[in-house]
């Protein structure tokens, strides 16, 4: 009927308007430039149009949307280097340096892709690890190995001692 269309859309828009900033800076932090983040952020909502899903809760659907463009943008990066483009020219499109002056969130944005988006969940978003564990389908072990091993890079990177 009309009407639960109408409800969907109004549902959909209201989904968008609460997680779009958060669903974009996970999109950027993968393809670190503005436009493809943009278009997988579009590619995100419509993968949610078409999953027909609903969320027990708003942590729910926040989760499954950071998961959600994650993998989408994981996928998108490979093709990018199946087709074997030069892919630091492709990063740097425009000559776009929008990534914000703060030595964490760019080192973050270094990480190898298993450890941002567990870092991204954890850290930014508050999630526990039993959480993340079920939102990426991996044991919690992994996990806490994967937050372990990325404070590990992140201290080297901005210079700390490792553990």
């Amino acid at each position: 009927t009309m009407a639960s269309l109408l409800r969907t859309d109004k549902e959909i828009t209201e989904i968008y308007h609460r997680n779009v900033d958060t669903v974009y800076r996970i999109c950027y932090s993968f393809m670190k430039n503005k436009t493809e983040a943009e278009d997988m952020v579009q590619e995100t909502f419509l993968r949610l149009i078409s999953a027909g899903k609903t969320f027990q809760n708003l942590r729910h659907e926040k989760a499954w949307l950071i998961v959600t463009a994650s993998n989408l943008c994981k996928d998108q990066l490979k093709r990018l280097y199946r087709t074997d483009e030069d892919l630091d020219a492709h990063t740097e499109l425009a000559g776009e340096t929008d990534v914000p002056d703060n030595p964490v969130l760019e080192a973050i944005l270094r990480l190898e892709e298993n450890y941002k988006t567990v870092v991204y969940l954890y850290y930014y978003e508050g999630y526990s690890t039993a959480e993340i564990a079920k939102y990426i389908r991996c044991p919690q072990a992994t996990v806490r190995t994967r937050l372990s091993r990325a404070r590990n890079q992140l201290k080297s990177m901005l210079g700390g001692e490792s553990e």
